[in-house]
């Protein structure tokens, strides 16, 4: 599922979006589906304080700078080059004055007490093994070897508000695996949707949302096209139209 035409849409070196613009030369993983998609579903509400963990080239915290005007955003980073993407992507945009990077790991970041925050997000790597390719960058941000679940929910058991929200993005199988371990940690999910590519197609994606208390849990389903290409189902359409140039 590392493969699928589903996380990737877009090589260029910069990607325009409806209100900002986000440079992505230096940064492993490419603007992708994933990203936009939990950018465009997380609930902001109320969200005064917005942590962005592995936040790559800037693009989920910006987006939720765009949708909720009033937040303070901080992005951490633990590669280089991407921080300095984020730094480059968060000066430039039209809010920036709200947003904030850091560049270390959420490990050491959690362990300096900045927070709480109402809101955390994370689009986190999801392979848990395999084998590992010459792109030695983009398998370090894709593998779970710098940022294992355990250590990426310890940090958000830390972080997180009493009444603050998790929200996260991934594939199916790992979605459920994660769903299970974060309620060792007392987290425990409240909203999941199921994202397909098409109708007749598997689910492959799960957006997830976690709180500190059990809650009855609210599932749906989003399908992202019909059979042509780029024809946009309603839905998604009316999730991603504030940001995509062509919605």
């Amino acid at each position: 599922m590392g493969k699928s035409k589903f996380m990737k849409i877009e090589k260029e070196q910069t990607f325009k979006f409806k209100q900002f613009e986000i440079r992505q030369d230096k940064c492993s993983m490419k603007i992708g589906t994933d990203g936009v998609l939990l950018g465009a579903w997380v609930d902001v509400e109320g969200a005064e304080h917005i942590l962005d963990i592995g936040t790559g080239s800037g693009v989920i915290g910006i987006m939720l700078g765009q949708r909720n005007t009033y937040a303070h955003i901080h992005g951490v980073e633990i590669d280089e080059l991407s921080f300095e993407q984020t730094q480059e992507n968060m000066a430039k945009c039209p809010w920036a004055d709200r947003l904030s990077a850091f560049h270390t790991s959420v490990q050491d970041f959690a362990k300096a007490r900045k927070g709480p925050y109402d809101l955390i997000v994370s689009n986190p790597p999801f392979f848990s093994g395999g084998t590992f390719s010459f792109k030695q960058d983009r398998n370090s941000v894709r593998h779970t070897v710098k940022l294992p679940h355990g250590d990426l929910l310890s940090a958000v058991r830390t972080l997180l508000s009493e009444k603050g929200r998790f929200a996260l993005v991934l594939p199916l199988i790992e979605g459920l695996r994660f769903k299970e371990l974060a309620e060792r940690y007392s987290l425990y999910c409240h909203r999941i949707t199921e994202v397909k590519p098409k109708v007749e197609k598997p689910i492959e994606r799960l957006l997830m949302e976690f709180g500190r208390a059990p809650k009855d849990l609210k599932k749906d389903e989003l399908i992202i096209q019909y059979e042509g290409r780029n024809e946009w189902t309603e839905e998604y359409i009316a999730l991603t139209k504030a940001f995509y140039l062509k919605m």
